[in-house]
């Protein structure tokens, strides 16, 4: 009975010390991963080097290009068109024959006028000869002085009936060469408003057809009044070349010369309206075409410049960001000149190769870390025009 019950307690002993064990040895725990925190990553932005080059300031300016002459064909005659002489479109010389007119009236009152003008001449002379010998009679007094004076007289109205006649003569020979219309300046001549067989009255004023001339050829457009000064200054110093630009791609389509400057500033749009000529032999220019003219007014040698796109206005002036080594973004005062072909001058505040922001500056501040994308090459250096 006595070792029953130490047995029973031994195990009963061992059963709570194995429970107890279960409860007070430690649990394994499989350890969770280190998450690390991902640093913040700035925009992507565009950025572009200062470059030291040579940049050329131009005064430019959107116009419309005119033909140096306009010439409508009208006819000053009256009468049917028999024959139309040129092909629309055309590139023709002053003097060639457009329109042939019905020219047989004409002619017969040429004849007519030439028959009157030698009926008239016979009785002139008829007269003179008359008068002459009057005026020897009248000395020897074989003639009274009565006679003489009636001579004198009819012998004037011959020679006044012969001027008028001879008017008449080459007013018929002027009216027999209208019919034959021709042009009175080079150019191209566009298409004809009037068919054949058509009767034209020179009391109408109908064009007949139209001529530009196109060689050469000049350019209206305006530029801003504050480069006036400027553009006397070079225009007294000799010509002031002037390049033609299509309003698409920006090609130079033609190379000329100033030739005109406004004698006024709009005072609208406040500024100035300026002329230049183009030979444009190879008509890249047409008349009524809209192009962009500019002008070379100086060139700025060895000059900072950067792209118009990273500067950005301030209470202080102007500024902009520049890219540190680190992709950190700093702000920087600078001092801008001159502006041309989308890059400006930058007179102080910022040396060539360092780099610039030149979008998404309202995204921007000190001591960001920004993502700069490839830049792209840099821009070859301006050659003078």
């Amino acid at each position: 009975m006595g070792v029953w019950r130490t047995g029973t307690a031994v195990a009963l002993a061992l059963g709570i010390g194995a429970a107890i064990g279960i409860f007070v040895s430690p649990q394994r725990v499989t350890p969770s991963p280190v998450v690390t925190a991902k640093p913040v990553e700035g925009p992507q932005v565009k950025t572009a080097r200062a470059e030291k080059r040579d940049l050329p300031l131009f005064a430019s300016g959107i116009g419309h290009v005119q033909a140096l002459n306009t010439a409508q064909i009208k006819s000053r005659i009256d009468g049917p068109i028999e024959k139309v002489l040129f092909t629309e479109g055309e590139q023709i010389a002053a003097g060639k024959p457009l329109f042939q007119i019905d020219e047989r009236p004409y002619r017969a009152a040429l004849t007519q006028a030439e028959g009157q003008l030698a009926r008239d001449q016979a009785l002139y002379d008829t007269a003179k000869t008359d008068y002459e010998r009057a005026v020897s009679l009248i000395d020897k007094g074989f003639t009274s002085k009565q006679t003489l004076e009636q001579r004198q007289a009819l012998l004037a109205g011959y020679a006044a009936a012969v001027k008028m006649d001879q008017a008449a003569l080459d007013n018929a020979k002027l009216n027999l060469d209208f019919t034959t219309i021709r042009a009175p300046i080079s150019g191209r001549i566009g298409k004809r408003l009037v068919d054949t067989g058509n009767l034209v009255h020179a009391a109408d004023g109908t064009p007949l057809a139209e001529i530009v001339q196109n060689h050469p050829i000049t350019a209206l457009f305006t530029v801003p009044q504050g480069a006036l000064a400027e553009i006397r200054a070079q225009m007294q110093m000799g010509a002031v070349g002037v390049e033609a630009l299509s309003t698409d791609d920006r090609r130079t389509l033609s190379k000329g010369s100033l030739t005109l400057i406004g004698n006024q500033v709009d005072t609208t749009s406040g500024t100035i309206e300026l002329k230049a000529s183009f030979d444009n032999g190879d008509d890249a220019l047409w008349p009524g075409q809209l192009v962009e003219a500019r002008l070379t007014l100086e060139h700025r040698r060895d000059v900072v410049a950067i792209p118009n796109t990273a500067i950005a206005a301030s209470p202080e002036g102007k500024m902009v960001f520049v890219v540190d080594a680190n992709h950190k973004v700093s702000v920087r005062k600078v001092k801008i000149g001159p502006s041309s072909e989308g890059k400006s001058v930058v007179e102080s505040g910022l040396a060539a190769g360092e780099r610039v922001v030149v979008e998404k500056l309202d995204l921007l501040v000190p001591g960001l870390a920004v993502q700069p994308e490839a830049e792209a090459a840099a821009d070859s250096p301006a050659t003078p025009s």
